[in-house]
């Protein structure tokens, strides 16, 4: 008897162990991050962020910071700021694209994954990959955290009867031509995202057709979009927030998303956000802190919910999701964040659409 206590006692310590290393760790860090006062978080123009700042002020005496602006835009502050010696960010959510073809690749990055130390973070079992998914080559800078069907439009159907649109090909249709509005696709983010999926699944003459001769309205500002939207100036729109839209219906305007026509397969979105960590940030506790809080269950469930996006963690609720939004296991989806399509053939189709509209 007393040997099998001893025994249980024997392998329960590794564990014990692990835990009082990690807790340690976070209260040092936790005590150094509230001397530091502030995190800074730059990211697109997020509603959710509000929130989460200031639960994250309630909860660990820490002011988030959040600077809001284009994703390019942001790329283009970082950058100028690294090459005069700057570091005011601590970290960066963005699209892919960004953070592929600027971040990264100008390694305006540190290591992500050494800060996660949170059991509920770390833990396999909570993430539907059975481990953090880490999209970068390295697999240590770039985490992806949801992965949605996502939508390919909205329709106006006040303006646009049922039934007028069955396919991607209708909207070719000359009733159409000035009446789509797009995101523009010839920068980095969701328009160019678009676009290239377009590209890969229907080819260059759709894209052309669509791009060129239906003359789309083009703008870098969403809820332009969702205005023009509701409005029905332009009814079928391309890049419209969802959330907003879902707030729009709720208020009674006559709005239907989009997801995919039987000559348009379905497509995955890693959106709203990558999670990255800044080279050289200028509150690193403060940061650890964060990072390892907006990607638990709490957080990211608020996101999910606030966004329309499913996360990919196993733990969150998704029973209020439309079925259609959530990843069938087994189904080979066309995946818009795909790493190596981001740094390959995504670029190349959005220079490409920058030259095809010098035409229009």
């Amino acid at each position: 008897m007393l040997v099998g206590i001893l025994l249980l006692v024997f392998l329960t310590l590794p564990a014990w162990a692990q835990d009082s290393g990690w807790e340690k760790e976070w209260q040092e860090t936790l005590a150094a991050a509230k001397k530091e006062g502030k995190v800074v978080v730059a990211n697109s123009p997020d509603p959710v962020m509000r929130e989460i700042s200031a639960r994250f002020k309630a909860r660990f005496g820490i002011t988030v910071e959040h600077i809001a602006a284009r994703a390019g835009q942001l790329a283009a502050r970082l950058s100028s700021e690294r090459q005069a010696g700057l570091h005011t960010v601590d970290l960066f959510l963005g699209g892919v694209q960004t953070i592929a073809q600027s971040l990264h690749r100008e390694k305006m990055l540190d290591p992500l994954k050494p800060l996660l130390i949170l059991p509920e973070v770390t833990g396999p079992s909570n993430w539907k990959k059975g481990k953090l998914w880490f999209v970068d080559p390295e697999e240590r800078y770039v985490l992806r955290l949801f992965s949605t069907i996502t939508g390919l439009l909205h329709i106006n159907t006040s303006v646009v009867k049922p039934g007028e649109i069955r396919s991607a090909k209708d909207l070719l249709n000359p009733k159409w031509r000035g009446k789509i509005s797009t995101e523009d696709p010839t920068v980095s983010g969701s328009g160019s995202n678009t676009a290239a999926r377009l590209y890969a699944q229907l080819g260059e003459e759709f894209v052309k057709n669509l791009y060129v001769d239906q003359k789309p309205a083009i703008s870098r500002e969403r809820r332009q979009l969702t205005d023009w939207l509701a409005r029905g100036t332009y009814p079928i729109a391309f890049g419209a927030q969802s959330s907003d839209m879902e707030r729009m219906r709720k208020e009674g305007f006559a709005i239907v998303e989009i997801h995919d026509y039987p000559d348009l397969p379905g497509a995955l979105s890693g959106s709203p956000w990558l999670l990255t960590l800044m080279k050289r940030p200028p509150h690193p506790n403060a940061a650890r802190i964060f990072a390892n809080w907006i990607i638990s269950k709490e957080v990211l469930e608020i996101y999910s919910r606030g966004e329309g996006r499913a996360t990919l963690r196993t733990d969150v609720d998704e029973s209020f999701f439309p079925p259609e939004l959530i990843p069938r296991p087994g189904v080979n989806y066309f995946d818009t964040f795909d790493w190596e399509w981001t740094v390959t053939g995504k670029e190349k189709v959005r220079l490409h659409l920058k030259e095809l509209l010098k035409s229009r």
